[in-house]
C-alpha cells in the first residue's frame, strides 16, 4: 500500500482521518443511534495514529519533498503528532459516547467536528509554510468552536463560545500578521526558504524580530500562555466536558507542535540562541509567568472544570520550560535533543492524564447532573470506589506523583534545564515551586473523594455507567501507568522525533 502511494506515503494518516470524517457525515444521515458514531470515530481515529506509527520506519524520499513544495512537512515530528493528536482525539470521541446520551445531548455533528478538527491539527503540526499554518490553525479553531457552542440552550456555553471565538479572531489576526511581516523582512514564506534567508543574513533583522514577537503571541493564545489565557477557564467550562477534554488535549498538543517548528526551523540559531536576541530569557519569563498564574488562579476555583482549566494553563507553563530550556543552548552545539524529546513526552503524558481526570468527571455524574463542584465529589470514594480509582490516578498524574507518566513528565523537563546550566536555576526554582502550590489544590481533590461528606439535603448522583466512559477511562489509565513504569520506550519514540530539529 505504501510502495503505491510513493510521494504521497506521509500524508496517509491525514487523508485517511479526512475521508472517514466525510464518511461519518453519511453515516450520521442515516443511522438513529447516534452513539455509534462515536465508536466509528474512536475507529477512524485509531486507524489514523496506527497508520502514523506503521509510517514510523519509512524513509522520506526527495519526491515527497518536491511534492508538497514546502508547503507540509514530511518526517518524524508529523508523525508523532499524528500519534498523539488522534489518540487523544479518539478518546475524546469515546467520552462523548456515554456523556452526550446520559444528557440528551446526541447529536452526530459531534464525532463530525471532532474529526474535522482533529484533521486542522493533524496539518497544523505538519505545517511547513505561514500559508498552510494558518489555513490548518482555522480549520481546527473553527471546529472547535462549534463544539464549545455544542450545547445550544447553555448560557454559560453561549458565552464560552463567543469569548474563545473573539479572542481566537484577534489572535488569528496578530498571527497573520507576522506572517505577512515575517514575508516582507525574508521574501520566503515556506519555513526552509525564511530560515536560509535569515541565516544568509538577507533578512531585515529588526523587522524579522517583530513578526517572531507576533507570531509566538498568536501561537501562545492556542497553548493558553499568561496572558494570552483569558479565554480558558470560560470555555473549558461552558463546553460539554467532552469537548473540554478535546481542547486541552489536541488543541494543545497541535499548537505546541507548530510553536516548535516555528522556533526552532524557521528562526534557528542565528535568532532564538543569539545573546542580542534574549529569546531564551522571553521564553523562561513566559514560561515562569504561566506556571505562578495558573497554579495561583487554580487554588481559589469552586468548580473542578475551571480548575482543570487553569491546571491546563500551568501545564502549558511546563512545558514552555522544555522549550526555554532547548533554546538556552550554546548555538553552535545544536539543539538539545533532550530538552525537545522531554517536552514531547510532556505532550503525550499530559494527553492521557487530562482524559483520564476529565473522564471520571464524566462518570462522576449522571441523570443530567455533572459533578462540577468540588461539593459533588463529597463523599464519592467511599461510595463508589469504582469511579474514585480513576480519577485518583489522573489527579495523581497531573500533580506529577510518581510512578505516574506526569512524574516523568516533569522530572524530564526539569532535568533538561538544569542541565543548561545556572542560567536556568532559577526557571526550575519556579517550576519546584509552583508544582507545590499545585499540589494543594490537586490534593484537595482527593479530600473531598475520601474525607468529606456530602451536605444534608444535597443531591448526590448515581454515576454514569458507560462502557463508552469506561473504555476510554482504562485506555487512558493504562498508558498512564505503562508511561510511569517504563518511560524509557515513549522517551526514545519522543527522542527519535526530536531529532526532526538536529
Amino acid at each position: 500500500m505504501i510502495e503505491l502511494l510513493g510521494a504521497w506515503a506521509p500524508l496517509l494518516p491525514v487523508l485517511f482521518v479526512a475521508l472517514g470524517g466525510l464518511g461519518l457525515m453519511l453515516v450520521d444521515a442515516l443511522v438513529k443511534d447516534k452513539a455509534e458514531l462515536a465508536m466509528g470515530t474512536f475507529v477512524v481515529l485509531s486507524l489514523g495514529a496506527g497508520l502514523a506509527l506503521g509510517l514510523w520506519n519509512e524513509p522520506v524520499t526527495a519526491a515527497s519533498t518536491e511534492l508538497f513544495g514546502g508547503w507540509v512537512a514530511a518526517d518524524r515530528l508529523s508523525l508523532f503528532l499524528d500519534v498523539a493528536i488522534c489518540g487523544g482525539a479518539a478518546l475524546a470521541a469515546l467520552l462523548g459516547g456515554g456523556y452526550l446520551r446520559e444528557h440528551q445531548l446526541e447529536r452526530g455533528e459531534f464525532y463530525v467536528l471532532v474529526v474535522f478538527s482533529a484533521f486542522g491539527g493533524m496539518m497544523l503540526g505538519r505545517s511547513s509554510d505561514v500559508l498552510t499554518l494558518f489555513v490548518a490553525l482555522e480549520t481546527l479553531s473553527l471546529g472547535v468552536y462549534g463544539l464549545v457552542a455544542f450545547r445550544r440552550t447553555s448560557p454559560r456555553a453561549a458565552e464560552g463560545a463567543l469569548k474563545y471565538f473573539l479572542l481566537g479572531s484577534f489572535a488569528s489576526a496578530i498571527l497573520l500578521y507576522g506572517s505577512a511581516l515575517l514575508y516582507g523582512a525574508t521574501g520566503h514564506t515556506d519555513f526552509v526558504g525564511i530560515a536560509a534567508s535569515i541565516e544568509a543574513g538577507d533578512a531585515e533583522t529588526r523587522l524579522t524580530i517583530l513578526a517572531m514577537a507576533l507570531m509566538v503571541v498568536g501561537l501562545a493564545f492556542k497553548v493558553s500562555a499568561v496572558p494570552f489565557h483569558m479565554w480558558t477557564p470560560d470555555a473549558y467550562e461552558g463546553a460539554v466536558t467532552p469537548a473540554t477534554t478535546f481542547m486541552a488535549v489536541v488543541v494543545k498538543t497541535a499548537a505546541f507542535g507548530v510553536l516548535l517548528r516555528v522556533l526552532f526551523v524557521v528562526f534557528g540559531d542565528d535568532m532564538l540562541s543569539a545573546p542580542s536576541t534574549g529569546w531564551p530569557r522571553v521564553l523562561g519569563a513566559l514560561a515562569a509567568i504561566t506556571m505562578l498564574g495558573g497554579n495561583l488562579a487554580a487554588i481559589v476555583q469552586r468548580n473542578v472544570k475551571r480548575m482543570l482549566a487553569y491546571s491546563s494553563i500551568a501545564h502549558a507553563g511546563y512545558i514552555l520550560v522544555g522549550i526555554a530550556a532547548a533554546a538556552s543552548g550554546p548555538a553552535d552545539a545544536g539543539w538539545s535533543e533532550t530538552a525537545l524529546s522531554s517536552v514531547l513526552y510532556y505532550l503525550l503524558a499530559y494527553t492521557v492524564s487530562n482524559v483520564l481526570a476529565f473522564g471520571s468527571l464524566i462518570l462522576a455524574g449522571s441523570h443530567g447532573k455533572e459533578a462540577v463542584s468540588y461539593e459533588d465529589l463529597a463523599g464519592l470514594g467511599r461510595r463508589h470506589p469504582a469511579v474514585a480509582l480513576p480519577f485518583v490516578l489522573g489527579i495523581l498524574s497531573l500533580m506529577g506523583f510518581p510512578p505516574t507518566a506526569g512524574f516523568f513528565a516533569k522530572y524530564y523537563v526539569l532535568s533538561a534545564a538544569m542541565q543548561m546550566g545556572t542560567g536556568m536555576l532559577w526557571l526550575v526554582l519556579v517550576a519546584v515551586l509552583s508544582s507545590a502550590v499545585g499540589a494543594y489544590y490537586y490534593l484537595r481533590v482527593l479530600v473531598f473523594l475520601f474525607m468529606k461528606q456530602p451536605e444534608p439535603g444535597a443531591v448526590v448522583a448515581v454515576p454514569m455507567r458507560s462502557l463508552y466512559v469506561v473504555s476510554a477511562l482504562v485506555l487512558s489509565g493504562y498508558f498512564v501507568l505503562r508511561m510511569g513504569l517504563a518511560p524509557n520506550a515513549y522517551l526514545e519514540f519522543a527522542l527519535e522525533a526530536a531529532r526532526t530539529f538536529g
